[in-house]
């Protein structure tokens, strides 16, 4: 195994921070080739300007990367000096999604079932403690100084007395069958907690320290989709709202919920807390961060009464950022995008060179029709054409003239695409995916590249509950889809399994449907196979094949105990095709080429690292991709590197 770890020199070497840069290619041996990291920079995931123990300004920030939450950035405001310190547990792939910095001066978060604390002035993690899963969503302090969290995904719940150094986990309160967000935390002056939560069903939870039992706070026929909200006020009392657009005000106080109509004007009360987006400007001096890029790693601090900017360079390390998905583009480059920065990249094999850029959104699915290289992307289901023959004009949405462009968006119908099909017409682009946060059953989008609009059909349209996560042409005008029964995230699974479709697309509308497979959650991705079959995997173990004439499975195997599961991802792109009719497919452990005439799965080779998706194939190599890095392989025979 190659250690990811080894690559974090090399990735801060290769200069694609802003625009282009050349890869250095690394020859792995047995036809594997390492490109280097797509996006070598990583996500802010809450900024706060504060001092340390001497009084001077300092940033601080919380580093994540494809590895999740792995370090406190802490940046002098007047050198640009920066420090780096690992957090205290491993990541895990999580990352904060909420932080505090109270009024002692220690910053907080809660996130792959541990609870820190980092004080600044000593420079250091000063505690950490492990609780029930998984991370914070929310977070506040109460009048005490205690520091309170509430997480995701069964309101899990925590408190830390910074005084006494007291740890408690209150362990899971409220249970819903559906994932809950906490994004409002609040604490009254009488001790009691009180957290909003969504997003299948609003609600507010009301939590008794001394006894840690929670009750709720709002009756079951005030809850609609959405989430509950809750705020303290400088009163030391807590507000909440019911949800929705008539939702209901409440004042909340000891442990009791009184209707008072409208949102009442009373202040909140300051307190230094969100989300992932945490970013707290203002110096106790007065002084400001005006900017704070991880991109260009400049810090640009403002002093309000004069004006004048300072910007300073600052250094940190990063492993890059996750890369979504890669495919071939009309200018023969691998192209894709990252996320956590959301980015552009493209890779061109024969310069051994790297373009990154700022893009719309997250790059989740992606697909070439003739000359255009298209999009389908999250979090608000959009499709975006980009023609790489043209200059770069970054997107806005009403501007027709820019570079890759807008065409639509489809939220919440689509929240999180998961399959893009390029069909074969030269004309039609559909796109499809889970729905917005706590919603169940996504559409499916139709887009007609003559016309320059698109068909969106619901989920009601096509199988109610149901997801389309995977696409492939028939004859005859015709798609076969394969199904999940995922929400979107914070949603209420509600089908039993998942199914493959026949949709018309002339009449749009489904022709014939069928759970083929028991059990079945997810059907991952489709491909024409020989003979006018189809090839599929379900739920990364189960590959079968399909005869879309007879409408039954021909051929299944379940790969789990032989060669593993397959890649995945949210646009996973398990097969790959070479155009002479050979198709490979990508497995966590390796890559593998499936026989067209028994339909026998055979491994050629082990890849070196952890495969997490792909896939496309440009002359002779299978490109696919392990977290932040691209990799290439090369069948015997089929390039330069492979192996004799």
């Amino acid at each position: 195994m190659v250690s990811m770890r080894g690559w974090v020199g090399m990735a801060a070497l290769v200069a694609i921070q802003v625009s282009a840069g050349m890869a250095a290619t690394e020859d792995l041996g047995r036809g594997f080739a390492h490109h280097g990291v797509a996006t070598p920079v990583s996500n802010a995931r809450g900024i706060v300007a504060t001092v340390d123990g001497d009084g001077r300004n300092v940033v601080l920030v919380w580093l994540y990367d494809h590895r999740g939450g792995y370090a406190l950035l802490m940046i002098d405001a007047q050198t640009g000096k920066s420090e780096e310190y690992p957090m205290p547990f491993p990541p895990g792939g999580d990352g904060p999604f909420a932080s505090i910095l109270s009024s002692a001066n220690k910053f907080y978060t809660h996130f792959n079932s541990h609870f820190c604390e980092f004080d600044p002035a000593k420079r250091a993690f000063t505690f950490h403690h492990k609780t029930v899963p998984q991370m914070a969503m929310g977070m506040t302090e109460d009048d005490n100084g205690v520091i309170w969290s509430v997480t995701y995904p069964q309101s899990g719940v925590a408190s830390f007395d910074p005084k006494t150094r007291a740890f408690k986990d209150y362990g899971h309160v409220h249970k819903e069958n559906w994932a809950q967000y906490q994004r409002d935390v609040a604490a009254d002056d009488a001790g009691w907690l009180y957290f909003g939560i969504g997003n299948t069903r609003s609600h507010i939870i009301g939590l008794d320290p001394a006894s840690g039992k929670a009750r709720p706070m709002i009756p079951d026929s005030e809850r609609v989709h959405g989430h509950g909200q809750v705020y303290r006020g400088v009163d030391g009392k807590v507000y909440g709202f019911s949800g929705g657009g008539k939702g209901q005000w409440y004042e909340l106080y000891k442990g009791e919920a009184k209707k008072i109509g409208e949102r009442p004007k009373i202040k909140a009360k300051p307190i230094i807390t969100g989300s992932q987006s945490l970013s707290h400007r203002q110096f106790p001096d007065g002084t400001r961060i005006a900017r704070c890029d991880l991109v260009e790693r400049k810090l640009t601090v403002e002093d309000p009464k004069t004006g004048r900017k300072t910007t300073l360079p600052f250094e940190y390390q990063s492993e890059g950022a996750h890369i979504m998905s890669v495919a071939v583009a009309p200018d023969g480059t691998i192209c894709g995008g990252t996320a956590f920065p959301m980015r552009f990249f493209s890779f061109d094999l024969r310069a051994d060179r790297w373009i990154n850029r700022d893009c719309h959104g997250q790059w989740n699915t992606v697909g070439r029709q003739g000359e255009r290289f298209f999009v389908g992307g999250y979090p608000t289901g959009f499709l975006l054409e980009w023609n790489p023959s043209g200059e770069w004009v970054p997107t806005k949405l009403d501007d027709p003239d820019t570079n890759p462009r807008h065409l639509i968006a489809c939220h919440p119908a689509i929240g999180r695409p998961h399959t893009l099909l390029a069909h074969s017409d030269g004309n039609l682009v559909a796109v499809a995916g889970t729905p917005g946060y706590g919603l169940t059953g996504g559409g499916l989008l139709l887009w007609d590249r003559k016309a320059g609009k698109g068909t969106l059909l619901e989920h009601t349209q096509l199988l109610p509950d149901h997801s389309t996560f995977t696409l492939v042409e028939l004859p005859e005008g015709k798609l076969l889809g394969g199904t999940t029964i995922a929400a979107g995230t914070g949603g209420e699974v509600k089908a039993k399994a998942a199914e493959l479709y026949v949709l018309d697309l002339a009449g749009k509308r489904i022709e014939w449907h069928e759970p083929v497979l028991t059990g079945v959650r997810t059907y991952c991705d489709l491909c024409p196979g020989p003979r006018g079959l189809i090839y599929g995997v379900a739920d990364n173990t189960r590959f079968f094949v399909f005869d879309p004439v007879a409408r039954k499975i021909v051929h299944q195997q379940n790969t789990a105990e032989t060669l593993g599961p397959t890649s995945g991802g949210q646009g996973p792109r398990v097969f790959v095709r070479d155009g002479k009719g050979t198709i490979y497919m990508l497995f966590k452990a390796g890559i593998a080429k499936v026989d067209p005439q028994n339909h026998a799965i055979e491994m050629l080779a082990k890849s070196p690292v952890p495969i997490f998706c792909g896939g496309d194939y440009l002359d002779g190599r299978i490109y696919f991709t392990s977290g932040s890095h691209l990799y290439s392989y090369a069948p015997a025979g089929q390039g330069e590197k492979a192996e004799k």
